[in-house]
């Protein structure tokens, strides 16, 4: 196995802080993300097959090689393997075979291509909608099975907006010239993807106008992502009969139930009703021949990763290089690693957490995690804004907190999809056929609290509100971010910063709406939530404020939540780093004191440069601000860390306090 960490900052000895990694020309008090991470930004260039480049992203290039030497090894094995290392190596052994899937084309799709080809009726193509969902596919909408907000304890069916190319529905009508001009590129790519279809140049481009003409109505129909973030308004629970009088009468929805091969039911969440009433209008008023197209249209895009390189080429220069301003394509194999990570990371997630992720880590974990609970209960306890009533069901939901690390209880069998060493597409589609029916056969069945929303190997954490749980991969708790042999102060500052993170989302400007049980409810009196409202706006004017590229500002509302973990996360990092040092020798490390070791640790675990083209999608469509914003934005409200540097007042780092933001 070779791990290729040429562009990659690892330190000589754990937890290390080189001072030539400091920017000597920023000062700490101007902008304390590039004083640290200058230097290292300067001699790290963004690989070409990259959009961007950061710790995160050299863990992740260590875990993909690690990955990609267990599916050469279970591939070697052959039938002589283990149930899971024959699924692992079949499916990486038909993956990495380019030249039969060159050979292949988009033939294995013939079946399906017919299928869609023969449409007649508005009923058709809703019952093609479902079939195609039972193949993993959903266009048009989505139908899910998902957790009852409002009864956590069960799984309900749930319909809910989708059914657009592009990353935003805002990007259908967004008037600036980078806007126009990826609409254009948007519908070349379209055409360019039917005439390897076969199709002739004027059909192909007949068929993507009216692929653009269709998406735009459901980019109008469908709510913002700022809209979204209430959870209120994508729940609207119904009887089936109550929502199938929402619309037309002559087209039978219950064919897409049947097709997608749904178990009965009788209820259902229609999260965003007047997105499914216009796509029901829509499939009435437009002709057949348009919906034909706009099916073919997302099939191919669906299934174009997984086919002849033209496909991936033309799909790669659109959503890669010109979306997010690539150079180059992932190497084949990285390529197939990461679709063997989403489409069967239960297999090999065991592979990886039995050969990657000991036991003493989980328990160290574990432990860092009481640590922090224990921190959050001592902040919720001091508030002076919150009533009592309200922190006492802020206790109860804080101490149900169930805590989720390193890998599931439950690993999923995928012993029903057949998976070979023959075409890669058709063992895609049965895996994700798979991933459909265990999903939907959910629905009406209670909550399995051993699931897991993200594979072990995945470098990234979460919390999920209707189950009240933070869940930490094993992917994510590795050197850098997680080092059990480094000091306790660059621990607290770099996975502690992260678990601290995902407490604070309980009680963000979303998760606070959820109680202990992870129902949506309204557990806090008004005075306290009031106080809440007030202090979060703080934070929403504070990073609307700021701008990236050519003075387009950060959505400070559609980040919200992420701001607000972010700086109670670091708080109480903090402050379960000093309880745990209490008593002990202050010891200094490289010259550092632990408070300026833990904050160090915390602006390196953003290290991350981007292209122009990322950092734009990121502004206009993500939950997240830039990354070194996340480093400057908390820590200027902080003094603790205005302390740990002595930081000067009236310097960008230290916030007046008549600005400075204090939530949790």
């Amino acid at each position: 196995m070779v791990v290729v960490l040429a562009l990659a900052w690892v330190p000589t000895s754990p937890g290390e802080i080189d001072p030539g990694e400091l920017d000597p020309s920023v000062k700490p008090q101007d902008d304390f993300f590039r004083y640290v991470n200058g230097r290292w930004i300067e001699k790290n260039p963004i690989p070409p097959d990259r959009a961007r480049w950061g710790i995160d992203y050299v863990i992740d290039e260590t875990n993909v090689a690690r990955m990609r030497a267990l599916c050469e090894a279970a591939a070697a094995k052959g039938p002589g393997g283990s149930a899971i290392e024959r699924e692992v190596g079949d499916l990486y052994t038909s993956a990495m075979d380019q030249a039969a899937i060159d050979a292949a084309g988009a033939a294995p799709l013939a079946p399906e291509f017919k299928r869609i080809d023969e449409l007649k009726t508005p009923a058709d193509v809703v019952a093609e909608m479902g079939h195609l969902k039972s193949l993993g596919l959903d266009a048009g909408f989505r139908f899910l099975s998902d957790v009852d907000d409002k009864d956590s304890s069960r799984e309900i069916a749930e319909f809910r907006q989708g059914g657009l190319g592009l990353p935003d529905r805002d990007d259908y009508f967004r008037d600036d010239e980078k806007s126009k001009a990826t609409r254009s590129q948007y519908l070349e790519h379209i055409r360019k993807m039917f005439v390897l279809l076969g199709d002739e140049e004027e059909s192909a481009r007949m068929e993507a106008t009216a692929v653009i003409r269709l998406e735009t109505g459901l980019a109008h129909a469908s709510l913002s992502r700022v809209v979204l973030r209430n959870p209120y308004s994508s729940y609207h629970m119904m009887l089936l009969t109550e929502a199938t009088r929402r619309f037309t009468p002559d087209i039978d929805w219950s064919g897409y139930l049947r097709e997608a091969g749904a178990p009965a039911f009788t209820e259902l969440n229609l999260a965003h009703p007047q997105f499914l009433q216009a796509l029901d209008h829509m499939v009435s008023e437009t002709p057949v021949a348009d919906w034909k197209a706009y099916l073919r249209w997302n099939l191919v895009n669906f299934a174009s990763p997984f086919l002849s390189r033209p496909f991936e080429d033309e799909t790669y220069d659109f959503y890669s290089a010109k979306l997010r301003g690539t150079k180059a394509m992932l190497p084949r194999w990285k390529r197939t690693v990461k679709a063997i990570d989403k489409q069967l990371g239960d297999a090999l997630g065991q592979l990886f957490v039995e050969a990657y992720f000991p036991p003493e880590s989980k328990a160290r974990v574990l432990g860092l995690v009481a640590d922090l609970r224990k921190s959050l209960r001592q902040r919720i306890s001091a508030l002076a804004w919150m009533d009592g009533p309200t922190k006492s069901q802020a206790f109860a939901k804080l101490d149900a907190l169930n805590v989720k690390v390193g890998y599931p209880d439950k690993w999923k069998d995928y012993r029903s999809a057949t998976i070979n060493r023959g075409a890669y597409i058709t063992n895609i589609l049965q895996l994700t056929a798979f991933e459909v029916r265990r999903d939907l056969h959910k629905i009406g069945g209670p909550v399995d609290p051993t699931e897991w929303h993200m594979t072990p190997p995945t470098v990234n954490a979460y919390y999920n509100p209707s189950r009240n749980e933070i869940v930490f991969p094993a992917g994510t708790l590795q050197p850098p971010f997680f080092d059990p042999t480094a000091d306790d102060a660059f621990n607290y500052g770099g996975i502690g910063a992260t678990i601290g993170h995902e407490l604070t989302h309980g009680f963000d400007d979303q998760g606070r709406q959820y109680d202990a049980k992870g129902n949506l409810t309204d557990w806090w009196t008004k005075e306290s939530a009031d106080h809440f409202k007030l202090r979060a706006e703080g934070i929403v004017k504070q990073f609307s404020a700021y701008t990236v590229l050519d003075g387009l500002h950060v959505n400070g509302r559609l980040t919200e939540g992420e701001n607000i973990a972010d700086l109670g996360g670091l708080l109480i990092a903090f402050d379960a780093l000093e309880a745990h040092l209490a008593g002990k020798p202050r010891t200094a490390i490289d010259g550092y004191t632990p408070e300026q070791r833990f904050f160090f640790s915390y602006a390196e675990s953003w290290r991350d440069v981007s292209r122009p083209e990322s950092e734009r999608q990121v502004a206009l469509t993500g939950p997240q601000s830039p990354d070194r914003l996340r480093v400057n934005g908390p820590l200027s409200n902080m003094p603790e860390f205005a302390a740990a540097f002595a930081i000067p007042e009236n310097t960008p780092m230290r916030r007046m306090d008549s600005d400075r933001v204090a939530i949790w």
